[in-house]
């Protein structure tokens, strides 16, 4: 009897191991067919994850900087210099216009107005339209307040000054480029078809502007 009770409970151990080790080969098999399925699963989020920050860095390292319009000058009645960068890429620079305000400000009042920086521009194209892109410029006048423009235009009947001169608005300037003929500078004014312009020839100096497409 004894025999017999210890034969049952052993034939249960060995039954109740196969069943644990035919389950372990089964739960084994099956994490190994489904391991590869989560590894690629895994490996692709990662992918997807870093490949923005990857394209990112990439396209920013790629992109060439705005580039910037630069301005040289030099004003005849106070002797002041300026080399400013006013424009980068589309954008206008604050401070670097504010700059350029002062500079060109009324030199017998001090009055400063905000200029037009299409101005600027068409200095920057004029410039570079004559291969002197970031030479120094001459300025004979910038703004002038009311007043001034008064003064010039009673003081002598031939100065040419007009009665409702731009430079009021600050949307003129008077200048001369160093090494460059005065009639050279006007016939390239004249070519960017940008505004007024006009010779001076026994002063030496070149008005451009930005209102309306005119010369003289």
């Amino acid at each position: 009897m004894r025999n017999r009770i210890w034969f049952e409970a052993h034939l249960i151990r060995v039954r109740l191991f196969e069943y644990r080790k035919v389950n372990f080969l089964k739960g084994r098999q099956s994490f190994s067919a489904a391991l590869p399925r989560v590894s690629s699963k895994f490996c692709f989020s990662l992918i997807l994850f870093f490949l923005p920050a990857t394209l990112g860095h990439t396209t920013a390292s790629t992109v060439p900087p705005p580039r910037g319009y630069r301005l040289r000058f030099y004003h005849t009645h106070t002797g002041e210099r300026l080399d400013v960068i006013y424009r980068r890429g589309d954008e206008y620079i604050p401070e670097a216009l504010d700059k350029l305000d002062h500079y060109l400000r009324d030199h017998r009042t001090g009055d400063v107005r905000h200029f037009d920086p299409r101005l600027f521009d068409l200095l920057y194209d004029l410039t570079a339209s004559l291969g002197d892109s970031g030479g120094e410029i001459d300025v004979i006048c910038g703004y002038r307040t009311p007043w001034s423009n008064e003064f010039l235009r009673t003081r002598n009947p031939h100065t040419g000054v007009a009665q409702h001169s731009l430079h009021m608005q600050a949307e003129a300037i008077d200048i001369r480029l160093r090494g460059i003929p005065t009639l050279e500078l006007r016939d390239a004014a004249l070519r960017l078809h940008r505004g007024g312009v006009g010779y001076y020839h026994s002063s030496d100096f070149v008005h451009v502007d930005v209102g309306r497409v005119r010369h003289w």
